[in-house]
Parts: structure tokens; sequence; C-alpha cells
């Protein structure tokens, strides 16, 4: 898979880059020190998912995920020392499709890229957990899944829970295709408009 990394520490750049690139299914295609750059390397470039830190000169991370998601560049994974709630709350808004802590152990950046890709999202527990905080007595109460199938309930869960289309296809036994109509029906039934608010919806119920 095709990564740019974007972070305005040249310490904590140059380290990323040398641990992604240590691993033989990752390339790094280009590294940036603020969100415009961040966009301008996938403008010019094949890139499956870029790494951005949140707080950024000229553009920050955030800004800039929604440019990449808004002219499907790629897929916004955003890395930050903050679990800020204010930060929390925009990432999910714009639909990201991971927020992880710089304190992720190796493997756990590995594998949050690995998921990432496969079209899975990636939320760690301390932010699920402010997720679920949030939602008190509402979890998974939501009335705009009213109008959905039991089948199309499990989907929603599933999407939830962090798997991707492939591994919620195994799960119920499915297609990868059946899945993506489902969650095409999922979308236009709730009106909402991405996989993260569908999780984010599920989880937190009606505000």
């Amino acid at each position: 898979m095709k990564i740019i990394i974007a972070d305005d520490d040249n310490i904590i750049r140059e380290g990323l880059k040398m641990i992604i690139s240590s691993q033989p299914d990752f390339e790094i295609v280009g590294v940036g020190s603020n969100g415009s750059e961040a966009i301008d390397l996938c403008r010019q470039n094949k890139v499956d998912i870029a790494l951005l830190d949140i707080r950024m000169p000229v553009k920050d991370g955030i800004t800039a995920a929604m440019t990449m998601l808004d002219e499907n560049l790629c897929k916004p994974l955003l890395l930050t020392t903050f679990d800020e709630q204010e930060l929390i709350e925009r990432a999910l808004k714009v639909g990201v499709s991971g927020y992880i802590l710089k304190n992720t152990p190796t493997e756990g950046i590995f594998s949050a890229l690995r998921t990432v890709y496969s079209g899975g999202t990636v939320f760690q527990e301390d932010i699920l957990s402010y997720i679920r905080d949030a939602a008190v007595k509402c979890y998974g109460k939501s009335a705009v899944f009213n109008l959905l199938t039991d089948r199309e309930l499990e989907v929603v869960k599933l999407i939830a829970e962090g798997y991707s289309n492939q591994e919620i296809a195994d799960k119920l036994y499915l297609s990868n295709g059946t899945v993506r109509n489902y969650i095409s029906v999922i979308l236009e039934k709730t009106g909402l408009e991405h996989r993260t608010q569908i999780a984010v919806r599920y989880l937190k119920g009606d505000e």
C-alpha cells in the first residue's frame, strides 16, 4: 500500500517513515510538514492512506482530511498526541478512517494501517470510551436505524466494531459485493453519508 506522512515535527515524521518503511507491504511515497503539503502529495501521487498529524501549521490534519475525502484522494488516518474532546468530535464528523494516538506501539500503527487499507475503521479504546461515555443510555438506540432490517442492523453493528467489508462478509457468510449493497441501502435509509457516521451514530445513539 502507498502511504504519505504529514507531521510538522521532523523527528516524528522521519521516525514514522523509517518505522513504516520496514514493512514489505508499505511504501512511503512522500512526506510533508503540513496539511497543504499532504494534499499536494496526494494529488501528485497514487496514495492509499495519508497518515496525518492533527495539529499542523498552514492547514491542520482534519482540514486536510476533509479535502482528501471530498476529492476521493485517499483514506486519512489521524495521528496525534492529543485526546481532546473537540478534536475527537471534529474527526468523527469529517468521516476519517481512524484516529490513533502517537504513543501507539509500532505493531498497533501497522495494524491500523492495514485495517484502514482493507476498508475498516480504527479508533483506539480511549476514543471509543469517549464515544460510549457520551452515549450514556442511548447506546445503539438511535431512531435513525428504525427502518433497517435485522440483517442490515447486523451489518451496522459490525461496522461500528471496526470490521472491513470483507470481514463482515466472512462473518455473515455473504459476498463482498452483497455487503457493499447493504451499506448503500443503509446509507440511503438513514440519510447518513459514510461508514464512520454509521459507526458513531450506532455507538452514541440520538443526541
